[in-house]
């Protein structure tokens, strides 16, 4: 299954006038629901149990019953008596028409077959490996609802300080405007203001405009109805910072990590199979029998039975054994190359989810202090714009450095969350710890 598949949904409900708050749990709950990798997972699971009954059945008793009724007529020259001349003079050669009444129940069971029984076992295997990738989906889903639920509030943070700044821009516009009438200014300083006010606008346009972009990638993650209007929910629960060094949350992922635990049932399911193949050049046991009535009409009937055993002793069977035995030994190594890949990439991304919780909690502090500078610089150098000691340039370079200021502080804050949300992604324990922190249940 494909990450673009956790990106779709499936729209469920009908669209409403009123417009909905959406929480970042209620995002959750509602892409776990609707969530088009979730309703995947789901069908192959069940799609497995289907798989496993069915090859169950070649070890479980198949009975059927049938009743009959039949009339016929038969030649018996057609058997080689009439062949025989004088030996059975006076008989006649065509018998009936007579009717033939037979009511029986039929079994057959296997009682000694390799091959089946690790058949059974693969599938049981599989059964396990889709249980897990189920639950893997399910966690998967949970990350990806509130890293886009969480990008969606940046982007609304961004818009907000993006109209903020456009405020600051106009206003200072109208003050240079202002001065400029008092012949305080030159007419270049009201220019400058004017470009930096269409610089802010563009800005705002763009930040408004992306802000919608997520959130339409976020209504479809969760199924909501199409063209259904929401809005966010900025109050979050604090994430607490993981109490685990790198060397326990790895272990721990190894345990946890639903995937890994599929792929590992994956190895175990392709070791059956390989097994089967072997199972099915073995001889095996199988008993059929019968028990019915039979007669000339349903009143006139006589119980009758058969009971067979018989060994299958495969011989030769032209190669096919032998192919089996390759793809199946070819699957085997490929099972253990992906598990063991897996298990790489859990390292991995453990140790990259550190890395990024070390950082953006680095960044988020040096973020914060730099934005209450870069307020503290765009306040002072409009005082000085307006006691006529300063220019539109100190102002424009001010009001630049108060954006670049309010995207790091915006960047490092979300990032922070998103770090701590990926190092519970990469453990495993998505859907226990973000419900437990969220205070919520399904």
């Amino acid at each position: 299954m494909t990450t673009s598949t956790f990106l779709g949904g499936v729209p469920s409900g009908t669209q409403t006038d009123s417009v909905l708050t959406i929480s970042i749990l209620d995002a959750m709950n509602r892409a776990l629901a609707h969530n088009l990798g979730v309703l995947n997972a789901e069908e192959q699971l069940d799609h497995a149990r289907g798989t496993r009954w069915r090859e169950l059945g070649a070890l479980l008793p198949n009975i059927n019953a049938r009743v009959a009724e039949t009339r016929q007529q038969i030649s018996l020259d057609a058997y080689g008596f009439g062949s025989f001349g004088s030996a059975f003079a006076g008989i006649p050669t065509i018998v009936g028409p007579f009717n033939v009444f037979d009511a029986r129940v039929y079994l057959s069971q296997s009682v000694l077959d390799f091959g089946a029984v690790n058949t059974a076992r693969s599938e049981a295997h599989s059964v396990e490996a889709a249980a897990h990738a189920y639950q893997d989906a399910k966690d998967f889903v949970i990350w990806v609802a509130g890293t886009l639920y969480l990008q969606s509030l940046a982007a609304s943070a961004r818009v907000d300080s993006a109209s903020a700044q456009q405020r600051t821009a106009q206003t200072l516009y109208d003050q240079a405007l202002d001065l400029k009438q008092s012949g305080l200014v030159a007419g270049i300083d009201v220019l400058r203001s004017e470009v930096q006010l269409n610089v802010q606008t563009n800005r705002t346009t763009a930040a408004a405009n992306d802000l919608e972009k997520a959130k339409l990638q976020l209504a479809r993650v969760m199924g909501l109805p199409l063209g259904q209007n929401f809005t966010l929910d900025p109050a979050l629960p604090e994430l607490p910072r993981p109490d685990l060094t790198l060397e326990q949350a790895v272990e721990r992922a190894y345990q946890t990590r639903a995937d890994y635990q599929a792929a590992l049932e994956r190895v175990k399911a392709a070791e059956a199979t390989r097994a089967a193949v072997v199972g099915d050049t073995l001889p095996a046991l199988r008993v059929n029998a019968d028990f019915g009535d039979i007669g000339l009409s349903p009143s006139d009937l006589h119980g009758t039975f058969s009971v067979t055993g018989a060994v299958q002793i495969p011989i030769f069977e032209g190669g096919r054994t032998r192919g089996r035995f390759l793809e199946a030994d070819a699957d085997l190594r490929s099972r253990r190359s992906q598990a063991e890949d897996l298990k790489a990439s859990i390292y991995y991304e453990v140790r990259t989810a550190f890395l990024d919780l070390q950082a953006t909690g680095d960044q988020l502090q040096v973020a914060t202090k730099a934005r209450d500078l870069a307020s503290q610089q765009l306040t002072q150098s409009r005082d000085r714009f307006a006691a006529g000691v300063a220019n539109t340039i100190e102002i424009v370079q001010a009001q630049e450095a108060v954006a670049v200021a309010n995207e790091q502080y915006i960047s490092a804050l979300y990032g922070y969350d998103l770090a701590k949300g990926a190092l519970i992604r990469g453990v495993g324990t998505a859907e226990s710890t973000l419900r437990q922190i969220l205070g919520g249940t399904r």
